[in-house]
C-alpha cells in the first residue's frame, strides 16, 4: 500500500491561483489519490485508474 507521503500531489491546471476550491490528485500506476488541497491531512479517495478516467471522459463532455 502507498502512504500518502509517498504519493506525488498535484493541482489541476484548471484550479485557480487564489488556492481555494482545489482538488489535488496523485496518480500511481493502478490507482488515483485524490484530496482536498486545503485539508491535506483530511479524507481521500482512492478510485481505479479506469474510473478516474471515465469520470475524466464524462465531465469532458459536460463542459
Amino acid at each position: 500500500m502507498t502512504t500518502a507521503t509517498e504519493l506525488a500531489w498535484f493541482k489541476s491546471s484548471y484550479s485557480g491561483d487564489s488556492g481555494d476550491s482545489c482538488v489535488e490528485i496523485a496518480p500511481t500506476p493502478t490507482t488515483i489519490h485524490i484530496r482536498d488541497s486545503k485539508d491535506k491531512d483530511g479524507p481521500r479517495l482512492a478510485v481505479p485508474v479506469e474510473a478516474w478516467a471515465a469520470f475524466v471522459s464524462h465531465a469532458v463532455r459536460e463542459v
